[in-house]
């Protein structure tokens, strides 16, 4: 009977997927409303980790009223009702309750498995967390069969419906489980014949017996995958008894078993050792042919970094050997823990005892430990192989150390995404990273044309690194400054790029070189390399009290990119008197040319000199552009006499002037971007200033800058791009009948895309809210 029920309700299926687990439910719950605090009845889906609501069942097709997002952190308690529940999230407490005390005990069992399966699972801990192995297999388990994408993580093998799923429809736990690969000539197990003889005469099977449970079969296609996922899942159930995988795969896993115990015999195994030759098969177990092909080749190319004298003139040929190498591992995750064998291997030597590998081989194992680690147990066997060579009197035992710091740095921050870059090999190479605790550093360029010199290591994000500058230049965290680290563009044009915290610093510098060597083939290497510069890039009034005399001197001279550059709306008097300011701060006090006959021509020229270039530096080119000799000459006089009423003055005092002048501009510290407005009452676009501020989405007239209109972020319903244009969707306000109304925004065309993504538009943190900003606003990257 139970096999029957389950035959005719797929639902039931389901629901009992995930072994007496259940992860997903529908059916109607009343929810406590918002501010009126009334009761609605709704319909409920659980589903992938969320819970959405719609008005009916009728309803799930469309877009729902509402969404929960469910994690690791939430919490149900029970209501004063036997039929209430209150469940708690991140962001708020909602309020449910039941048709029955039934109905709700089914429910806070179905919450109270996603919960415990989210707070158990690294997926959701980690995001960034690298799996075993996956892939697509077949799962067995009551006589049923059903295609899923499994992917094991530590000691748990989750399987999804698709590999675009983010949560699982269950898990099988392998600790002390049994894995083993069925005979199919004489297997007679019931529940596996009953998932059809097609099946077996096509694919090779592991069961998978947890303790006190049915067992799973797993079906796979290929000889290559069964070994791979036999070999991982045998080393997740935490067998002694290691009888698969490749011989130094075994052998690795008898090290594990004794705890590496230094004199051991299996230490001097050939295998585990340096070898001059290559190798006929690879390292690990990988779940393909061709892929094994690559490894072999792999090794060939770590063989010649390693063979080949590193020659100062001709150091491009390690450039480019390391990133070969080490971009096919990124291509292919699967022989990342393969390379790291080869490199363990190339960094022993087997006569005399404990005698360690070429100093080039612990170079290319550093930029690869740089970039990913290998998964258990050869993780494991990496951290034993550094900590048994690790030593400060040798140029080896150095590098040894280097590795270790590299190791740890990954595990804390996650794998890179890019290939190390020239600047990264080459530091590496010429000097031995273990003597700077930061062995890589760059310049970074302030807009009063400075720049401040960072250091940062293999694993060092943009978020870390903003604090080491902030650090060093007394500045606040960027979330309180609104300062923000740009690139320019690998093309050269002039287009800059926002850099997100998250990103690993080596990953965008190989990026633009990368993007670089596209855009400008056939020049010489190394000419070119990234310009990293730290500006104001949202301007939040609230948090002037705590500003820094570094902030607010860098403030200024952005605020004086923005007027000579006509993004700031001036006129010619208050941009000379700021101009003023300006030449005060750089400059200090005017000096007027010496009246001695002898001195004059030459304190004159210099006199000139100096006005000219504060003209060209501080004055908008609106303004000087077309003008005479003789208007030259009334305006640097005009000029000088406003610089001599501020001698006297100290910069900060100048500073403090010049902000308290241009903040009395509504809009200052608004993003500006010229675009053509199309709105559906103006079918002729024409051209305008969007500027984007803290209280809302400002448009301004092109010519004099006049404010036009205001949408509040209340108002805004949504934005984005649609088709080569920008869109925003708005509530209109001026009329009776509320109605939104769609503007439409073009802009100039993309330049050059670097970032991976075919998308021009980049994301810009604005906030919604009256006081602050609160969401994110998109706009085309590079518009200006």
């Amino acid at each position: 009977m139970h096999r029957v029920f389950q035959r005719i309700c797929p639902f039931y299926i389901l629901f009992a997927s995930v072994g007496s687990e259940v992860l997903e439910k529908s059916g109607y719950l009343l929810k406590m409303s918002g501010k009126v605090k009334t009761w609605k009845r709704r319909w409920f889906v659980l589903k992938g980790g969320e819970l959405l609501y719609y008005k009916s069942p009728s309803d799930v097709i469309r877009k729902p009223q509402g969404q929960i997002e469910l994690s690791a952190s939430s919490h149900i308690v029970r209501g004063d009702g036997k039929q209430t529940v209150q469940l708690t999230t991140e962001k708020r407490t909602y309020y449910m309750t039941a048709d029955s005390p039934n109905i709700l005990e089914e429910w806070i069992k179905v919450l109270q498995n996603v919960l415990k399966v989210q707070a158990a699972s690294p997926l959701f801990i980690q995001p960034d967390v690298k799996p075993a192995v996956k892939g697509l297999l077949t799962k067995v388990k009551h006589g049923y069969s059903k295609t899923v994408w499994c992917i094991l993580v530590g000691k748990t093998l989750y399987y999804f419906r698709s590999h675009e799923d983010k949560f699982p429809l269950g898990q099988i736990k392998l600790l002390e489980a049994k894995v083993e690969e069925v005979d199919r000539s004489c297997d007679s197990d019931e529940d596996y014949e009953a998932s059809g003889r097609s099946l077996l005469s096509t694919h090779f099977t592991i069961v998978i017996h947890p303790k006190e449970q049915a067992p799973t079969y797993l079906l796979i296609g290929s000889k290559y995958e069964k070994d791979t996922w036999l070999y991982y899942l045998t080393i997740a159930a935490g067998s002694t008894n290691i009888n698969v995988g490749t011989e130094f795969e075994q052998l690795v896993c008898k090290l594990l078993n004794i705890e590496g115990e230094p004199t051991s015999q299996i230490w001097r195994h050939p295998t585990l050792c340096h070898s001059k030759d290559g190798i006929i098969s690879p390292l690990t177990t990988l779940p393909s042919e061709a892929l094994q092909t690559e490894a072999i080749k792999l090794f060939k190319t770590c063989q010649l970094f390693i063979n080949a004298a590193v020659d100062s003139p001709a150091i491009d040929y390690h450039v480019s050997l390391a990133q070969s190498a080490l971009q096919v591992c990124l291509t292919h995750p699967e022989l990342q823990n393969e390379i790291c064998c080869q490199l363990i291997k190339q960094t022993r030597r087997r006569q005399p005892p404990n005698q360690i590998g070429p100093v080039q081989a612990w170079q290319l194992l550093a930029l690869c430990v740089g970039l990913f680690l290998p998964q258990h147990p050869f993780l494991w066997f990496i951290k034993f192989h550094l900590k048994k060579n690790a030593d400060s009197r040798t140029e080896f035992g150095k590098y040894a150390i280097y590795c270790q710091r590299c190791v740890e740095r990954t595990q804390q921050n996650g794998d890179r995404e890019a290939r190390p870059s020239r600047m990264e090999i080459l530091s590496t190479l010429l000097r031995n990273p273990y003597h700077h605790s930061l062995p890589f550093s760059i310049p970074v360029h302030f807009m009063n044309g400075i720049y401040q010199v960072v250091g940062f290591d293999a694993s060092t994000t943009v978020e870390e690194f903003l604090s080491t500058l902030n650090q060093d230049t007394g500045m606040r965290k960027p979330a309180q400054s609104g300062f923000a680290l740009f690139t320019d563009d690998p093309s050269g044009k002039d287009i800059e790029h926002c850099l997100q915290g998250n990103i690993k610093v080596c990953d965008i510098i190989s990026r633009w070189e990368q993007a670089s060597k596209e855009q400008h083939p056939g020049k010489c290497e190394g000419t070119r390399t990234v310009r990293l510069t730290y500006k104001n890039r949202l301007y939040f009034s609230v948090q002037i009290r705590g500003e820094t005399e570094r902030e607010k001197l860098l403030l200024m001279y952005q605020t004086n990119d923005q007027i000579i550059n006509g993004f700031f709306p001036v006129n010619k008097d208050l941009a000379l008197e700021l101009a003023a300011l300006l030449a005060q701060v750089e400059i200090g006090d005017f000096e007027r040319p010496f009246s001695t006959p002898a001195g004059q021509v030459t304190s004159l020229s210099k006199f000139n000199q100096t006005l000219k270039q504060v003209v060209e530096k501080f004055y908008p080119k609106r303004y000087r552009d077309n003008c005479s000799e003789e208007q030259l000459r009334y305006l640097y006089q005009r000029l000088s006499t406003k610089w001599m009423a501020l001698r006297g003055h100290t910069a900060i005092d100048c500073v403090r002037i010049y902000l308290a002048v241009v903040r009395k501009w509504p809009l200052f510290g608004a993003k500006l971007f010229a675009a053509k407005l199309l709105t559906a009452s103006t079918p002729e676009s024409r051209l305008i200033w969007l500027a984007i501020s803290e209280n809302g989405i400002n448009i301004l007239e092109y010519d004099c800058m006049r404010l036009i209109l205001t949408y509040l972020y209340k108002n805004l319903v949504t934005f984005g791009g649609f088709q080569e244009d920008f869109m925003l969707v708005v509530n209109n306000m001026s009329t009776e009948e509320k109605h939104t109304e769609k503007l439409l925004f073009t802009f100039a065309k993309p330049k050059v895309n670097w970032h991976g993504s075919n998308q021009r538009i980049s994301t810009i943190f604005i906030f919604k809210n009256v006081s602050c900003f609160q969401m994110g606003l998109k706009y085309l990257d590079g518009c200006n």
